[in-house]
């Protein structure tokens, strides 16, 4: 197997002075799937003062020497070092209290997570592998080292962890650790917001997103409660096939798996529909105002999970509208001013996939939402008015109609209406002498 140039010249360098070195955790399970890899931890039985003394002609970042953790530049790029070392207990069902090094490299991989990530190798590429990470990464199995119950209670974020890996990897996570998830999930309380929003956008962009949300829902309801009561709940609609999660978690499928922008807010987009659901005499379910509520519930959870300002705006954005009718060239118009033009593209697409997680008729609509983004691009190389920037007409000459404070603005928006329906070129005299007539109603 290639080892990375840098991380060989690390290990070489622990090995020349008497220790031993491997690259170990998800670096080698890349490695040994032939999966690209970019950080890379090292494990050796160099204590931290001899991690120091061996690399003492390099830039050193003395990262978590108390755990035995030393950060050592290669050519500018960082490569954590680190002892073997056999945990403490974890009070706080996510670091260990204290730490005790030890010479065996078996120790130390006996303390993490699954056995996947539990394999070393060195600098010539031979891997050791006490507990079967091969054999399960060959089977395609995520299983905990040792007791599923000791290592989640240990570190709750594992929880997340192994769903995560079910998800980008494809792989079935085996019975006795499944068990200990779905037991243990309350434990995630103990986990900061920033890991789970990172787990959880990795897991939306798996390969196999789609089965690891439907069985393992508990787990996401765990740490965003907002979505319980989609679990299971019957649209009772002639568009629908599946229950509200059911078609969320399948809407998000036919997203492309590295644009997490749109998986993560398909996840969101149909979580106001519980609360605005109302049968009909016939039975028949309805969601008047899903988009709206949809979008305010999303909004707090994703400030709760501390998402950035402009991804919050971004999903916000799209599933406040994600059920608005675009009839034409008009409204596709009014939808390129109200969410911008790069929005207005990941909307079509967000309703392409919505439709596609729907009965098999509601697919013939696809084609039309395919017809509006060709009217955008139309729209877009042809430079044809859609916001009050590209309106032929300013306020400094609605001023001069007489007009004041407000009622520049109201006239501005009436006029940009008119020209985005057509029923108002978008020249300056002909909006100035219309502007005229208003004013002397």
């Amino acid at each position: 197997m290639k080892i990375d140039k840098n991380a060989e010249k690390l290990l070489s360098e622990l090995e020349s002075c008497g220790f031993e070195a491997y690259m170990v955790g998800g670096c080698v399970r890349d490695s040994v799937m032939g999966r690209e890899y970019h950080d890379i931890d090292i494990t050796t039985n160099a204590l931290p003062e001899d991690i120091l003394r061996v690399f003492c002609s390099y830039k050193v970042i003395p990262t978590g020497i108390k755990h035995g953790t030393v950060t050592v530049l290669c050519d500018g790029e960082p490569f954590e070092i680190t002892t073997y070392r056999i945990d403490g207990t974890y009070t706080d069902h996510r670091r260990p209290d204290s730490v005790e090094f030890t010479s065996d490299i078996t120790a130390d991989l006996a303390r993490r997570d699954f056995t996947i990530n539990a394999t070393a190798m060195d600098k010539n590429g031979s891997v050791i592998d006490p507990f079967g990470g091969i054999s399960d990464m060959k089977e395609g199995i995520i299983r905990c080292v040792g007791d599923p119950k000791k290592r989640f209670s240990e570190d709750a974020l594992r929880i997340m962890r192994a769903v995560r890996f079910a998800s980008q990897l494809g792989f079935v996570i085996d019975d006795d650790t499944a068990t200990a998830i779905h037991d243990m999930k309350d434990l995630l309380q103990n986990i900061s917001n920033e890991r789970i929003r990172d787990e959880l956008d990795k897991i939306v962009c798996g390969k196999n997103s789609t089965s690891v949300l439907l069985e393992y829902s508990d787990v996401i309801t765990s740490v965003i409660p907002e979505f319980k009561p989609s679990i299971g709940l019957d649209q009772r609609s002639p568009y629908h096939k599946y229950t509200v999660w059911e078609h969320t978690v399948r809407a998000i499928g036919f997203a492309p798996e590295n644009d997490v922008k749109l998986r993560r807010t398909l996840l969101f987009h149909d979580i106001g529909k519980p609360a605005c659901m109302k049968l009909d005499e016939t039975g028949r379910g309805h969601f008047k105002q899903h988009d709206r509520v949809g979008a305010e519930i999303t909004e707090k959870v994703m400030k709760r999970l501390r998402y950035d300002t402009k991804s919050i705006s971004y999903s916000t954005a799209l599933i406040a509208n994600h059920s608005k009718k675009l009839r034409g060239r008009a409204d596709v118009k009014k939808m390129m001013y109200r969410i911008g033009d790069e929005l207005f593209f990941a909307l079509t697409e967000m309703k392409k996939c919505d439709n596609s997680a729907k009965n098999e008729f509601v697919l013939e609509e696809n084609l039309y939402f395919d017809k509006l983004a060709d009217t955008g691009r139309e729209i877009i190389a042809g430079n044809e008015c859609r916001s009050l920037v590209g309106l032929d007409i300013n306020g400094s000459e609605l001023v001069a109609l007489g007009l004041k404070g407000a009622e520049i603005g109201e006239m501005q928006h009436k006029l940009l209406e008119l020209v985005m329906e057509d029923e108002l070129p978008n020249e300056k005299e002909i909006l100035l002498k219309y502007a005229e007539k208003e004013c002397k109603k």
